[in-house]
């Protein structure tokens, strides 16, 4: 299970990850976890091991209105950081991106984009998703 560890400061840190350790973290809010690459158990949502897959697992609202089967675009993030440790993008995923609000080069979905080897990914989940989620839709 993803570990978060805090200090007496108030500033969330993690320990320094290790060969086969992945850290994502989730903008805006900061939120960084932590794993042993292949050993994050499956939450039904999205592909194995994805970012939706992640962001469940640590109880982050990333919005999956069609339940992670790439039929929507609510789970639309950026990627800022980290891309080349996710799986390529299919033409699904890209066909379906086609339809995202705001629309950025590091655009990818949360349920397709899988984290395929260790290290670090930083992603922002885009306002208008953040609010969607919050307003209990």
């Amino acid at each position: 299970m993803a570990e978060e560890k805090n200090h007496t400061a108030g500033a969330a840190t993690i320990d320094a990850p290790g060969d086969n350790t992945v850290q994502v973290t989730f903008l805006p809010e900061g939120k960084t976890v932590q794993f042993e690459h292949g050993q994050l158990p499956y939450k039904d949502h999205g592909k194995e091991q994805s970012l939706l897959d992640v962001a469940l697992n640590n109880g982050i609202a990333l919005d999956h209105a069609c339940g992670g089967n790439c039929a929507c675009t609510t789970c639309h993030v950026w990627v800022k950081e980290g891309a080349e440790n996710l799986s390529e993008m299919d033409d699904e995923e890209a066909d379906r991106l086609d339809m995202a609000a705001d629309l950025q080069l590091s655009s990818r979905l949360g349920c397709q984009a899988v984290i395929t080897k260790p290290g670090k990914v930083v992603v922002e989940i885009p306002a208008w998703n953040r609010n969607y989620v919050s307003e209990g839709h």
